[in-house]
């Protein structure tokens, strides 16, 4: 118990581990751009346009707009979700790469936290690539705001690192990231505000949605696309960190664990 709760140990020793995981995507970074892109992009473009031309406007803005606000942090979320599960898995249990790193004087909290911000780092690029939708098609009532958006791509990719980082310490194999996606990705995709405002949802799943990480990253997007300062951003931007934050601690034991036993 006392390895699974011991505090992180924070350091600038993780910058190897982050340079390294930066150099082996930059051979494939065209693909793996793409690849992380498709999917919210489509959904983004193909819903905006599509089904934004049959409704009205949507909490004072057109659908485009709110779809867009909305995918910036659907994507982001998804980038860091995938690169904790498949590829930090990929360099865990099957490639081994975190088992020599180990062999060198670098510790294992050196190690996640490398895996954490790059994860963090990677999934910017997604939230730009969104952003830059944007910008093209003037979606954004104020630039300066719109430009805050970047630092909370990084905050939602911290996040969501951090979550996914304890998956795949526990996980036994890639078929187990499907609980996950079904169980928790899913369900906050469809519960959280990107498609349609939480307030249509009956008040059950309201006050579920409150609590779920992605609705607070939404919260404090949409106002900024919008032009306007987000309501109460300092909790928005804590119960991201702490959900962040929480899942990169728990999940630092829980490998330490594994590997370490």
């Amino acid at each position: 118990m006392t390895d699974l709760l011991r505090f992180p140990q924070l350091s600038l020793r993780f910058i190897p581990v982050w340079q390294r995981n930066f150099l082996v995507w930059k051979k494939l970074a065209l693909p793996s751009v793409l690849g992380n892109l498709a999917d919210p992009m489509l959904y983004m473009l193909g819903l905006g346009f599509g089904l934004g031309s049959l409704l009205p406007d949507v909490e004072g803005m057109s659908y485009l707009t709110f779809l867009g606000a909305g995918t910036v942090a659907y994507s982001t979320m998804n980038s860091a979700t995938f690169e904790t599960l498949y590829s930090g898995f990929s360099r865990m249990h099957v490639q081994k790469t975190w088992e020599a790193i180990l062999n060198t004087p670098l510790e294992l909290d050196d190690v996640l936290t490398g895996e954490w911000l790059w994860a963090a780092s990677k999934s910017l690029l997604s939230g730009l690539a969104i952003l830059a939708v944007i910008w093209v098609l003037g979606l954004q009532a104020d630039w300066a705001l719109s430009l805050w958006l970047i630092p909370l791509a990084f905050l939602i990719g911290l996040c969501f690192s951090g979550m996914g980082l304890v998956m795949t310490a526990v996980s036994p194999s890639y078929d187990f990231f499907m609980y996950y996606f079904t169980l928790v990705i899913t369900p906050m995709v469809l519960l959280c505000g990107v498609f349609y405002p939480v307030s249509q949802l009956p008040p059950l799943l309201q006050e579920i949605s409150s609590w779920l990480p992605l609705t607070h990253a939404i919260e404090i997007a949409r106002p900024l696309v919008r032009g306007q300062i987000p309501a109460q951003p300092l909790t928005h931007i804590v119960v991201l960190l702490s959900w962040g934050f929480v899942g990169f601690w728990l999940a630092l034991g829980l490998t330490r664990r594994r590997l370490l036993k």
